[in-house]
């Protein structure tokens, strides 16, 4: 299952980034699609130049965010125009979409469109009830749309477990059970978080998913220089947001100093941990 991840990124254990895009037409703050795409492809040469091995584009400051049913046909344009504009300018750098809220079907439209690598997914296996509204589970209709309109090299990592989410309704079921599922769902790869933006996950919980899945596991919260070391011995990929901005927060300026640090600290990990593997 880890020719997804070498199939998609040059080193193993690739350190994604993610570029938050400006507030999408209609939202509360949007400016102008120019602005946006300046800061977005800003950001991604920024990131491109030191040494991130691939970028996620997610619409995060589209808050309060809607559902993917009851967004307008512009959140689609919106994030693809900043996607084809960001692909051209990092060239061979693999690029991910994600569209919140739980607009998946959205992210692979916009990812065939840009000729993007791969998306992010959430509410993939069990409903789930967020901050925005109820996710259901949403594998198989995904996975036919992904079919209908041809966008079947284009991989899906899932999260389990969301986070910024209530998983009362799921509480009966071990979190390695719903990533066995997952794989039985077709999901590419696994995305592990914690409960909030920039918490990393629990171990017990990241040891039972790489346990209970053959599928590449990946780190979508909380990973920092202090913990990238332990955290590399069950994880396939970074995703990393907050760590990256000054002072630690999603929606600071990218710091270039905690980029050039992290990835000197996880270019370090890699090898140590391929070393002693």
């Amino acid at each position: 299952m880890l020719k997804t991840m070498s199939r998609i990124f040059r080193k193993p254990k690739p350190i994604l980034a993610m570029v938050h895009t400006g507030p999408s037409p209609g939202a509360p703050g949007y400016r102008s699609i120019e602005s946006t795409v300046e800061r977005a492809v800003t950001e991604a040469k920024l990131y491109a130049d030191l040494g991130v091995d691939g970028l996620v584009l997610e619409n995060m400051h589209d808050f309060p965010c809607i559902h993917e049913r009851e967004q307008g046909p512009e959140v689609a344009a919106f994030m693809t125009r900043v996607a084809v504009c960001v692909k051209r300018q990092v060239g061979q750098l693999p690029v991910g979409i994600q569209v919140l809220f739980q607009a998946n079907k959205t992210a692979l439209a916009v990812a065939l469109a840009a000729q993007c690598d791969f998306i992010r997914a959430e509410g993939w296996t069990y409903a789930h009830v967020s901050d925005k509204g109820i996710a259901e589970a949403c594998a198989g209709t995904v996975l036919r749309y992904r079919s209908a309109i041809g966008a079947h090299d284009i991989p899906v990592f899932a999260d389990v477990k969301k986070k910024h989410a209530s998983h009362t309704w799921t509480g009966d079921v071990p979190i390695e059970e719903i990533a066995q599922l997952m794989q039985l769902h077709h999901a590419d790869g696994v995305v592990v978080t914690g409960v909030r933006t920039g918490q990393e996950p629990g171990m017990d919980d990241l040891c039972a998913v790489r346990e209970a899945t053959p599928l590449p596991v990946l780190i979508g919260s909380g990973v920092t220089p202090e913990n990238i070391e332990r955290l590399v011995q069950c994880a396939d990929g970074f995703i990393i947001g907050s760590a990256f901005k000054e002072g630690g927060v999603w929606n600071a300026p990218v710091c270039e100093h905690r980029v050039q640090h992290i990835v000197e600290v996880a270019e370090h990990a890699r090898s140590t941990y391929s070393a002693i593997g």
